[in-house]
């Protein structure tokens, strides 16, 4: 393991995606914190690359999002699509078509000097006590122990730190996501696709034109059996109907929190606070997590920028309306999800729509 510049830091943060970069940012206004990322760097998280405009909102005193890692079409609307009754809804929520890869890149860079950051190194467990926490960081099976004034765990859906809390793991979607090469230009929506007959473990499929190619993607419910054949019958429905899509160029997958009530949502513990899906911070009726992520993993710095023996409490007192929008969310959920809910919001006029769609 590469030599550690302290023993002791003011926070360890589990996680070097937008939750644990800007933890780690605001916890280093009171002293050296060390981010642990458990993969490579740059990352490479499977994702839509999509930003709304309450992710900007968060970014916009870290800077203006770099022209660089935006992708083409610049922007896109949110459309719904039921595809068997050919109904398409075009709303008004805006997003930034972003590189998810270029995006996170970009974050690390805002980081300042007493920032440690460690590829390829997981929080394997810990122990915390009233004065502080004893971390175990193990990279390619050699470990160590730091100590810290805290514990950030922004880890995803599978946190190793919420695990260790001894906080029951969540259920997971699968989601599979493949880069299809296109022979033109598809229409500039980020389209949210309904199909009936893939089955019912399939929640839904997206297409969203980036460069030189689309993202299929199609969120499945846990325990879906053999979903990579029903993602290639995704794929294969959608050819039919858009002949500029070509040839499969990757597929990648991922878990994403399969959150069914606010008992979900689990900010921390002692002197360990959670942020972004690891704390449950995720919209439960859209899938949409960014947004969560940038505003839990700040808010998370900010609070440990203090007393760090009431960082837990003042993370609360922050995240109220986070987890208040939550209990909202999941109150629309059941009727979401429901067959009669996808069915009804075929016939909801254009305007209606957008408005339900930003408020999920």
């Amino acid at each position: 393991m590469t030599a550690l510049l302290h023993d002791h830091y003011a926070a360890v943060v589990a996680g070097a995606g937008p939750a644990g970069v800007l933890a780690a940012l605001h916890a280093a206004e009171r002293g050296p914190v060390l981010l642990a990322e458990s993969g490579p760097l740059p990352r490479n998280k499977s994702c839509g690359g999509m930003l709304h405009g309450l992710s900007l909102e968060t970014l916009r005193p870290y800077g203006t999002v770099p022209e660089s890692i935006v992708s083409s079409p610049r922007t896109v609307h949110f459309r719904y699509h039921d595809w068997d009754r050919m109904i398409r809804k075009v709303t008004t929520l805006e997003f930034l078509n972003v590189s998810r890869a270029g995006f996170d890149e970009w974050l690390l860079g805002l980081l300042p000097d007493n920032v440690e950051v460690l590829p390829k190194t997981a929080v394997a467990t810990f122990e915390q006590d009233a004065d502080r926490v004893s971390v175990i960081l193990e990279t390619g099976g050699e470990r160590t122990t730091v100590t810290a004034d805290l514990l950030i765990g922004a880890d995803g859906a599978r946190s190793q730190v919420r695990r260790t809390l001894g906080i029951r793991e969540s259920a997971s979607y699968v989601t599979l996501q493949d880069f299809i090469s296109i022979s033109e230009p598809i229409e500039p929506y980020f389209d949210c696709i309904y199909m009936r007959g893939i089955g019912d473990e399939f929640a839904y499929a997206y297409i969203v034109p980036k460069d030189d190619v689309a993202l299929i993607g199609s969120v499945f419910y846990p325990k879906t059996k053999r979903p990579w054949e029903k993602q290639d019958q995704v794929v294969s429905m959608l050819r039919e109907r858009i002949p500029q899509l070509g040839e499969k160029v990757h597929r990648e997958s991922a878990a994403a929190l399969y959150l069914r009530s606010p008992d979900d949502i689990l900010p921390g513990h002692g002197r360990v606070l959670l942020a972004g899906e690891a704390g449950g911070f995720m919209s439960p009726s859209s899938g949409e997590g960014i947004s969560y992520a940038l505003r839990t993993g700040r808010d998370a710095g900010l609070a440990a920028a203090g007393d760090p023996a009431r960082a837990l409490d003042r993370y609360l007192e922050l995240t109220t309306p986070i987890r208040a929008d939550l209990r909202r969310r999941f109150r629309w959920l059941p009727f979401m999800e429901s067959r009669a809910g996808k069915y009804l919001a075929g016939f909801v006029p254009a305007p209606l729509v957008s408005k339900v769609t930003q408020g999920l």
